[in-house]
């Protein structure tokens, strides 16, 4: 293991948690039912609302993403219902897999795990629909796997074009709190994130943001639920308050989290992380690799999944810059083990931090022998020193 100093987390989440969060976090537990709590509540409460860019209720679950998922699917969907899915990558893929466990009808669009949804086969799917036989459109907004962003906005035109009612349901959960989103002006039903990407805590908390539509959808639906049940949460959460005892450390954390994000202003994280992201293509450019992305209007900013030359294995060389350099890279996952790593640069990241960690990855790959030119840091600085021209856009592949 390389010598002393800090570790550089850069996965693409868990992401590092700020000083300011642990901190928030380091206190005496309260009284889950008594005025101190309920104030407490209610601030987190509308602060999400407000990174969901939402007026509609948010509910938060003592849960990973995937229990937000599962929320999703039973507080709208009946068994058997027809669900238009998207093979945007390995977390699309496991989305699928808890839809067919409930017995849902997907419709699983192929894909090559290197472009977002087409917006054009979601409106050919539904006006081929005639029936209305899908009930839900289900997409994963940032695919964490690939580092790819499906464009949401394009999607409900899409949906609104094909004169469909189905529900646009979309997990945010490595996009939320680092790539612009909007839950009500996109016309989404159920938004669907975590804690531990964009939002810089710990692992432990799940997200659904629910429109009026969605509500509606969840008065009638045919799915049995309890501790997922959204009718259960907002009556307390009205007032503040949960159902049940709530993660209240990682409450004060997501509060000072919050306070972070509106600190700095919301656009202002997202300027952020598309220049750290346009930097970090800059330097894979450079390196001679390539970007597994293939459409610049797609690129990910909270991510860089980097494809390696042939014959050359990722995780042997994720393995040595761990080793020498003491810096963590993301895995290849599914189809892509082996064959990608990827660079996070989210949340809790600034130019310094992502400098260094580039620093890391060049050294790595050249302690593991993989063929690469050197300068992707040079060319990585330069795109920061003029990020106007880092962002520029790009002929689509």
């Amino acid at each position: 293991m390389a010598g002393k100093g800090r570790h550089f987390l850069n996965i693409p989440g868990p992401s590092p948690v700020p000083e300011r969060v642990l901190r928030a976090m380091n206190r005496q537990i309260i009284d889950h039912r008594g005025p101190e709590f309920q104030t407490l509540g209610r601030e987190v409460l509308e602060g999400c609302r407000t990174v969901f860019k939402t007026r509609q209720p948010v509910v938060i679950y003592p849960s990973s993403g995937t229990g937000a998922w599962e929320s999703a699917i039973v507080n709208t969907l009946s068994p058997g219902d027809k669900v238009l899915m998207v093979e945007t990558g390995h977390f699309a893929t496991l989305w699928r897999q808890m839809a067919a466990r409930w017995r849902l009808d997907v419709d699983f669009v192929p894909g090559d795990w290197r472009h977002g949804v087409d917006p054009a086969v979601i409106e050919a799917r539904l006006v081929d629909d005639k029936a209305h036989a899908i009930k839900a459109v289900a997409v994963v907004h940032n695919e964490t796997s690939t580092g790819v962003t499906s464009r949401v906005a394009e999607i409900r035109k899409a949906i609104d074009a094909a004169n469909h009612p189905a529900l646009l349901l979309v997990d945010t959960i490595s996009s939320l709190g680092s790539v612009d989103y909007a839950h009500d002006e996109w016309g989404v039903d159920v938004t669907v994130s975590c804690s531990q990407k964009g939002l810089m805590l710990p692992p432990g908390l799940g997200f659904t943001a629910i429109s009026e539509k969605a509500l509606k959808a969840s008065k009638s639906n045919g799915f049995m639920r309890s501790y997922w049940d959204w009718e259960e949460m907002l009556k307390p959460n009205a007032q503040g308050f949960f159902p049940y005892t709530p993660a209240t450390n990682l409450l004060f954390g997501l509060k000072e989290a919050i306070d972070i994000l509106l600190e700095e202003g919301l656009d202002q994280v997202f300027a952020r992380h598309k220049r750290l992201a346009a930097a970090t293509r800059a330097a894979v450019e450079a390196w001679g690799l390539e970007v597994l992305c293939k459409n610049p209007a797609e690129y990910s900013p909270v991510l860089t999944a980097v494809l390696m030359p042939p014959s050359h294995d990722a995780d042997a060389f994720r393995k040595v810059a761990l080793e020498k350099y003491d810096i963590s890279l993301g895995t290849g996952l599914a189809k892509l083990a082996g064959k990608v790593f990827r660079i996070g640069h989210l949340g809790e990241c600034n130019e310094l931090m992502l400098m260094g960690a580039l620093s890391g990855v060049e050294m790595g790959l050249a302690a593991a022998g993989v063929p690469h030119r050197r300068g992707g840091v040079a060319a990585a600085l330069a795109a920061l020193e003029q990020p106007e021209a880092a962002n520029a856009p790009r002929k689509v592949a």
